[in-house]
């Protein structure tokens, strides 16, 4: 019971730019084990699709009217997301590798991370 508590709690105090760290980092690790277990084919098809399905959100968000990121920064994460659409695809026909998806995930997670203390700061 009180991890429930804990989990809902940090869900309201969380703010959006851990969570999406916290949910990159998740993915990247399962991305990881993927590849350091060396899966291939069917075997990729459920983390690669939540992959696509966080970058999916991410890009929508950001092409909704109403977001309050920059426009340059916006187009910059629509790009990456179709980027991550487009790379999966071929990770899924074994025509590339999942370390480039990895290397795009650590970037943001590293660049949410570094901006998070700043934007803390600023609430």
């Amino acid at each position: 019971m009180s991890f429930t508590a804990y989990t809902r709690a940090r869900a309201f105090a969380e703010m959006p730019r851990a969570s999406e760290a916290r949910l990159l980092s998740q993915i990247t690790g399962a991305l990881i084990s993927a590849r350091d277990a060396d899966l291939r084919g069917a075997a990729l098809i459920a983390i690669l699709h939540r992959n696509r399905e966080a970058w999916g959100i991410f890009t929508a968000t950001c092409a909704t009217s109403g977001n309050g990121l920059p426009d340059a920064l916006r187009a910059q994460i629509i790009s990456l997301g179709l980027w991550v659409d487009r790379h999966t695809s071929l990770v899924m026909r074994g025509i590339a590798t999942l370390d480039d998806l990895i290397a795009v995930n650590r970037a943001i997670i590293e660049g949410l991370s570094s901006s998070a203390p700043a934007a803390q700061a600023a609430a």
